[in-house]
């Protein structure tokens, strides 16, 4: 029986760093993963095969609307769907083969198949069982559903589906109006399809600071997206090669109904942990089927670690790792560390939405003395350049210590411009440190220092 200091279960962004950081911690490692290919959702269906069709579909954007402005005359390009697919896989491959280069190199083994746990210290992979003096469950989240819709993945579809369209529908009805169906959503309607979007909330990305969501939806809305909000679902009904929406407006408790060639459901994900065996082990779990971890990634058996979708916290690819990282040099005896409160959101429509920290809403809830610094990208000189000024950097920080607290952005690039924010408050800085640092000229990157300008004795270019 072969035997390891640590056995990964999953092989997504979580599972795959954490492997490869245990093995370069010295630690003999195996990684177990079902699928033909590594790097879990995230690289195979998830995030990545999504930004490459939000990458392809924004150049066809530009190319509609902006390149004649620019001098750059011709005819229109017409969408090739099936290269754009072949564009796609070919993302998605180099990705997922570069994992293999990765495990081969810090000798971590691939365990090929789904595992199951039949006890402590024991991971059974098809007809093998191994030994594992730890074991870490990296098996990540799947698709969660609505009561009595079912998926088909042709016409009723998840975001899986929704990669892989054998054809560009005409009418896409988006259920739920978060990340996943925003992004989808804009794909669609840059390639011509009318896309509504409906959610149960009064608002889109809940949770997200709610002057950007208002200014997210109006900037969406003006790109040609339509919302219906403050909807329940009641059903939806195939009918042959289309189907019907069926949903109650909660404000009057009134019926209506909307068709589609494809509806993608969007409503979430759910931990993923099926026939693993945890109950059988009494693996603790939370009321929301997650599992139950203290301060360093332990579950209540000795030995099993967890770490990503499965517990607790955002369903972050970024969150994963570093709960992966941290969970193997705990393993290896040091100091495993996630700061939570500095983990950034991202949304990758155009504009992109970019966050981290508390939100002006969360603050309010505190009861917590705060001032607000905003800045236009409308007052940024490369934003307008590159038809990119829409939106705003809006930085939060302590009223009495000016101790930078959250960083809510919509705009040019706001996915990378928030990490400055978030190096920024690792080390407990304030406004006036991001408003003291020399930033290039001309960048996006600017407005961030416009705002923290704002939080001040105020923004030059305001």
């Amino acid at each position: 029986m072969a035997s390891y200091d640590v056995i990964v279960i999953g092989a997504g962004p979580g599972g795959y760093v954490s492997a490869i950081r245990a093995a370069q911690l010295g630690l003999k490692t195996a990684c177990v993963e079902g699928r033909e290919t590594l790097g879990g959702t995230c690289l195979n269906v998830g995030c990545i095969p999504s930004k490459a069709l939000l990458h392809a579909t924004h150049q066809l954007h530009e190319a509609e609307h902006n390149f004649a402005a620019m001098g750059l005359k011709g005819k229109t390009p017409t969408v090739d769907w099936d290269q754009m697919q072949s564009y796609k896989g070919d993302v998605i491959g180099q990705n997922t083969k570069g994992i293999e280069f990765l495990f081969k190199k810090n000798k971590v083994d691939w365990l090929k198949g789904w595992a199951s746990i039949p006890e402590a210290g024991k991971v059974k992979v098809g007809d093998e069982v191994y030994e594992a003096k730890n074991i870490i469950i990296a098996s990540g989240s799947a698709v969660a559903t609505l009561p009595g819709i079912e998926i088909d993945e042709e016409i009723v579809v998840s975001s899986t589906g929704a990669l892989s369209l054998p054809k560009i529908p005409k009418k896409m009805v988006v259920i739920g109006a978060g990340v996943i169906g925003l992004e989808l959503g804009s794909v669609y309607k840059r390639l011509g399809a009318d896309v509504t979007v409906v959610e149960y909330m009064d608002g889109i990305t809940p949770g997200q600071d709610l002057e950007v969501a208002r200014t997210f939806q109006k900037l969406l809305a003006k790109q040609g997206l339509n919302f219906v909000l403050g909807a329940a679902v009641q059903g939806v009904e195939k009918n042959k090669n289309k189907a019907k929406v069926t949903y109650k407006l909660k404000k009057d408790d009134s019926e209506h109904t909307l068709d589609a060639d494809v509806v993608l459901v969007a409503t979430g994900r759910k931990p993923f942990t099926d026939g693993l065996g945890l109950a059988e082990l009494g693996v603790e779990m939370t009321e929301r089927g997650q599992i139950k971890t203290n301060a360093h990634w332990q579950t209540n058996v000795p030995g099993i670690y967890a770490i990503g979708d499965v517990i607790t916290g955002p369903m972050l690819a970024h969150k994963a790792e570093d709960e992966g990282m941290a969970a193997a040099e705990v393993i290896a005896g040091k100091h495993g560390h996630v700061n939570y409160g500095v983990i950034p959101g991202v949304i990758y429509t155009h504009p992109e939405v970019g966050s981290v920290g508390a939100t002006e809403e969360q603050l309010k809830a505190e009861g917590r003395a705060y001032k607000v610094g905003k800045f236009s990208f409308m007052g940024n000189g490369r934003a307008k350049a590159n038809f990119a000024a829409d939106g705003f950097v809006k930085l939060l920080a302590d009223k009495e210590t000016d101790r930078i607290l959250g960083c809510h952005i919509i705009g040019p690039m706001a996915g990378d411009l928030i990490h400055e924010i978030c190096v920024a408050m690792e080390f407990g800085a304030s406004a006036e440190d991001i408003a003291l640092t020399c930033h290039a000229h001309p960048t996006y990157s600017e407005a961030v220092r416009e705002a923290a300008l704002a939080c001040g004795d105020g923004a030059i270019h305001a």
